[in-house]
């Protein structure tokens, strides 16, 4: 069983930054992915970025902004954003998905352990 636990929101200015973790426990196989999706009130959620062993992937409104990285000796994922626009606004949640593809989009239905959610708030 996979467990996932976000931590690192909060609330912040328009240009400030946020930087995102997520402890990951439990899994037991190389092979598998990992992003960050956020959800606003009253929206769909979105894939923010995606790594694996083959790479990144950024959604187009985070490019040059949000950084995704993973430190597999403490088994933490990160999410470092900058610059942060009152669009950013939103719950954040990491994921953890078993399969193993070069990513050119995210979805959410190919992840199937995710964490509890962190806010992040911004002002403008």
């Amino acid at each position: 069983q996979v467990q996932l636990v976000e931590s690192g929101g909060g609330s912040v200015q328009a240009g400030g930054s946020l930087r995102l973790s997520c402890a990951v426990s439990g899994y037991s196989y190389d092979s598998y992915s990992m992003a960050w999706f956020r959800q606003a009130a009253g929206k769909e959620r979105e894939g923010v970025a995606g790594i694996n062993s083959y790479g990144t992937l950024y959604a187009d409104s985070v490019k040059g902004r949000f950084t995704i990285s993973q430190d597999n000796a403490k088994n933490t994922l990160y999410l470092q954003m900058r610059s942060l626009k009152p669009e950013d606004t939103a719950m954040y949640y990491c994921a953890h998905s078993p399969w193993l593809r070069i990513l050119t989009s995210l979805d959410y239905r190919e992840f199937n352990y995710w964490g509890q959610g962190t806010q992040v708030t911004v002002s403008s």
